[in-house]
């Protein structure tokens, strides 16, 4: 926070995220009262989440050729029209669902587009040695609007509707665009381009697929993605028709995740150094598949709010301590790409994840699909974790290849430690 540009960028996403998860909410109960189909629920978490897993690829390629924080501004602005479109359309009673598919189809190209250019514009904002915690205390926003957000969003939509939630959200991202015109940055240097699109893709690619810590990292994340996030799309299922909470259930649902994924992105803000960061994903990845299925056989209200904390909880470690780990490895030109590659595995799997959780829910029931997912996850992070031995050799070398180690001793970086001798790696 010693750092102006940061602080500017703090202040205004947190006051438009929390804006986003009032209109995440109201979206998915606006869905759920039109139609209440599960299936439904499950197209449009797809419809707006696939152009994440289509197009990050080139939004990753766009941001390490061209300058981050335009393109942040960009999409921002491009953002806060389409949640404008989506309340006048609701507030005079010509909203459907096909129109809710339409906008989310179109915020998940302008997220396609931001996730990758944001994550990387962190480290031209803060520098590399205050990059974790950078990270962290970006991850603590994002789960305090997760907080704040869902709880605001039970309230105006069981009082006033839904159309208000996404007025709102339109108005808040005037705070993060204002927040990013007054940011004061050295000039921007072009990059020598030397290869096509099409070949900066692949590159890409190639450089996850051969770097092997990047790699299981980014798999254990896409499987978490895929089998164990969903649960958020059946939430409004959960909130009314098994737990009885209606859409003020909801936003304390949602808020009770958020309220954990604080804390979580807040523990990791307290460390100062990378040791062990592989161990808390592998951990928290297993705590967070554990927490579903507890989620799932759970029919008290309150209860399950409280397991939500926890899930929310190791669901941000996860990702926090995966994110922390893949930006210091990666080198500065090959950053935007593969944090592409990670929004394609943390977001860009999920829409597979709706659409099967919605299918699976019309024929299986909510609480049964949950289980499946959360047990998948927790077999997941066992796979991982018996893979960390061999993964810290090379793990600590691409740590120290960007400087990265900070005060940590180079043979403590990922996991319990480095092997010993004879222990392979």
């Amino acid at each position: 926070m010693s750092h102006r540009n940061f602080q500017l960028f703090f202040g205004g996403q947190l006051i438009s995220l929390s804006g986003t998860w009032m209109q995440t909410v109201a979206q998915s109960w606006l869905v759920y009262r039109l139609t209440g189909s599960s299936v439904l629920l499950g197209t449009v978490a797809f419809a707006s989440q696939i152009p994440v897993f289509l197009l990050s690829p080139i939004g990753g390629t766009l941001a390490d050729r061209h300058n981050r924080h335009r393109i942040v501004i960009a999409t921002q602005i491009s953002a806060m029209l389409l949640a404008a479109i989506l309340a006048v359309l609701t507030l005079t009673g010509r909203i459907q669902v096909w129109h809710i598919a339409v906008m989310g189809t179109l915020l998940g190209v302008v997220n396609a587009f931001d996730i990758p250019a944001r994550q990387s514009f962190l480290v031209e904002m803060v520098g590399r040695e205050d990059l974790m915690n950078a990270i962290a205390l970006n991850s603590s926003m994002f789960n305090g609007a997760r907080v704040i957000g869902p709880a605001i969003a039970g309230i105006l939509v069981a009082g006033i509707g839904e159309g208000w939630c996404f007025f709102v959200n339109s108005v808040s991202y005037l705070a993060v665009i204002a927040g990013l015109l007054l940011m004061r940055l050295p000039p921007w240097r072009r990059p020598d381009r030397t290869a096509s699109t099409l070949e900066s893709i692949v590159e890409g690619f190639r450089y996850v697929r051969r770097t092997g810590p990047i790699r299981a990292l980014l798999l254990l994340v896409g499987l978490v993605s895929l089998v164990g996030l969903p649960y958020t799309v059946l939430m409004p299922l959960f909130a009314d028709a098994i737990l009885h909470g209606g859409a003020k259930g909801l936003g304390i649902l949602m808020g009770a995740t958020g309220l954990g994924a604080l804390f979580g992105a807040l523990t990791l803000a307290n460390r100062s150094g990378l040791k062990g960061l592989g161990s808390w994903a592998a951990a928290a990845a297993a705590g967070f598949g554990a927490g579903l299925v507890l989620f799932s056989v759970s029919r008290w209200f309150w209860p399950s709010a409280v397991i939500l904390i926890v899930t929310g909880f190791c669901m941000m470690l996860q990702m926090a301590c995966t994110n922390t780990l893949l930006q210091s490895m990666v080198p500065d030109r090959l950053r935007g790409r593969v944090m592409a590659l990670y929004s394609m595995m943390f977001m860009g799997m999920a829409p597979f994840g709706a659409l099967f959780a919605g299918l699976a829910a019309s024929r299986l029931g909510a609480p049964i699909t949950v289980t499946v997912g959360g047990a998948v996850c927790v077999i997941g992070a066992g796979l991982f974790a018996s893979r960390l031995p061999r993964l810290r050799t090379e793990a600590r070398e691409l740590i120290l290849a960007q400087r990265m180690i900070a005060a940590d001793p180079p043979e403590e970086t990922i996991g319990r430690g480095a092997p010993r001798k004879g222990e392979g790696g």
